[in-house]
């Protein structure tokens, strides 16, 4: 069977969206036709063109989005692998100059090698994804209103913070929650529902409010994530979600905690060592066939000491061993020991968290015990 002949201008024409061709040395080789038309340029002006010749006014609103793009291509020139971002890109209105309409392009930037195994082009797409971000911040508000808000938990201080993923278009499913048990105790958790979205932030609410509920009624965490397994069974899109759990009593000075399949709670010790907490991991939610009872473990704290919950934001990192995220959580609390808990958790993030931004959305709940 003959292989039909490509024509693969042809099809660089045709391709989805807005791309351009540029040299390592970042001057245009060539563009399709959705390129010229976002830009509001013809061929002539673009092709043969060094991109950094974009920016006539380094105090333009789009000179920030312009120098990034550059140097999102200058690093991929360099070291060979793809970068994909997030830009602001205001557009000034036909109608009004001096206004500016506040747009958000999506961009991803691909090597394209030649023979000799060396960067010969860089692939620049673009798209426009305002209207995704416009919904993005409406899931976001929708989202952060299920979170309840930081507020003292009987008689014990806490820290929280939610940061959703940068770059993403769509909200996550990260949560947290405290609950005060009455007398001396607190429940802590913190969770993560699969996916991205209305419909994950509509599951996490429903989860989270469950856990709530069952905190208040039974004996203990293990107990809890058993009720929430059951009620989850019953939610579309609530499977594989996990979930960390803990009791703590000052009366006895214990934590009692229980995991469905997240990374375990972190206790820093008064004399600056991290332990932790990693007894009582079960699968996920629903990651079972059939329901069964989940493990619990206890462990005793020292007043003073500090109970950090957190999602896997926080730590996991692309083609990272999770024991390595782990040690450099372990690092910025033995480091940051002597802060109050908002300065601990600000810390944290700024430690821990890419300077871009994570990829990943992150919930944190920090506790003095």
């Amino acid at each position: 069977m003959t292989e039909p002949e490509i024509d693969y201008a042809a099809v660089f024409q045709a391709f989805p969206g807005a791309v351009a061709l540029l040299t390592p040395q970042l001057v245009y080789a060539d563009a399709n036709e959705e390129f010229f038309r976002i830009r509001g340029s013809t061929r002539e002006q673009v092709v043969g063109h060094y991109l950094p010749d974009d920016i006539p006014d380094p105090s333009a609103p789009t000179a920030a989005a312009l120098r990034n793009i550059q140097t999102s291509l200058r690093r991929v020139a360099e070291t060979g692998e793809p970068a994909m971002a997030l830009e602001r890109y205001d557009v000034e209105e036909f109608a009004r100059p001096e206004v500016w309409d506040e747009r958000y392009l999506s961009l991803i930037n691909i090597p394209v090698f030649g023979s000799d195994g060396q960067v010969a082009l860089l692939l620049h797409r673009v798209e426009d994804v305002t209207e995704l971000i416009r919904a993005r911040e409406v899931a976001l508000s929708l989202q952060e209103a299920m979170l309840p808000a930081p507020r003292p938990v009987g008689r014990h201080g806490a820290a929280v913070r939610y940061r959703p993923a940068v770059g993403a278009l769509e909200v996550g499913g990260d949560w947290y929650d405290l609950v005060d048990l009455g007398g001396d105790r607190i429940a802590v958790a913190v969770g993560d529902v699969v996916g991205h979205g209305l419909s994950a932030a509509g599951v996490m609410g429903q989860l989270r409010s469950a856990l709530s509920a069952a905190s208040r009624v039974v004996g203990g965490p293990a107990g809890a994530l058993e009720v929430l397994e059951l009620y989850a069974r019953s939610i579309a899109g609530a499977e594989n979600t996990t979930v960390a759990k803990a009791f703590i009593d000052w009366d006895t000075h214990t934590i009692t905690y229980s995991s469905a399949g997240h990374p375990p709670p972190a206790l820093l010790q008064m004399d600056g060592t991290v332990d932790f907490l990693d007894r009582a991991t079960d699968p996920p939610l629903g990651a079972r066939p059939e329901h069964a009872p989940r493990l619990q473990a206890s462990e005793p704290f020292t007043e003073g000491a500090v109970l950090v919950l957190y999602t896997d934001g926080l730590i996991e990192r692309r083609r990272e061993d999770i024991d390595t995220g782990l040690a450099r959580l372990a690092g910025s609390l033995a480091r940051h020991q002597a802060a109050d808990l908002e300065t601990q958790a600000d810390a944290l993030l700024a430690d821990l968290l890419p300077p871009g931004g994570a990829t990943d959305d992150t919930a944190l709940v920090i506790v003095r015990l």
